[in-house]
């Protein structure tokens, strides 16, 4: 997991180009004036959601993994606060979505370390990263965030 800032000049040029390429559009994509939605830049290699939601007491949030993409989760606007944790293999399976969504839900997850996000910031989870996102800071606000999806497999074979 990689946490944060696309305001952050020092780090930057270690990430992956990928990484870097993500980093790159939320500074310069206007996303603002973008329409809530799924867009695709590489096909289903790489594709990014615009999102609009109201973010939820921690208590109903749903912690989730996926196998097939990496999550690139960058708040433009509001406050959240996501959880997150390593996926060890031993959590409890709420809902299995991996064939039609690349999404797995747990049931409770011990250990959530809650990650407090501001406009600008981003966190990057991997297959092995259990996270738990849409989660309120200090109340229950709307926000807009990009979830940028990278293919694991494209990722590996890009570097």
């Amino acid at each position: 997991m990689i946490c944060s800032s696309i305001h952050s000049t020092f780090d930057t040029d270690l990430y992956p180009r990928i990484i870097r390429e993500a980093v790159s559009f939320f500074r310069d994509a206007g996303i603002g004036n973008m329409a809530p939605g799924e867009y695709e830049i590489d096909g289903r290699n790489i594709y990014y959601q615009v999102i609009d939601m109201t973010t939820k007491n921690i208590e109903d949030g749903r912690p989730e993994v996926h196998r097939k993409y990496i999550d690139i989760q960058f708040l433009f606007d509001g406050k959240e606060s996501i959880g997150f944790v390593d996926d060890y293999g031993n959590n409890q399976v709420d809902q299995n979505l991996l064939e039609e969504r690349d999404l797995l839900f747990y049931k409770d997850v011990s250990d959530m370390t809650m990650i407090a996000m501001k406009p600008g910031d981003f966190c990057v989870f991997f297959p092995n990263d259990v996270h738990m996102p849409g989660c309120m800071r200090e109340a229950n606000m709307s926000i807009r965030k990009v979830v940028y999806k990278v293919n694991y497999d494209f990722y590996k074979n890009s570097k």
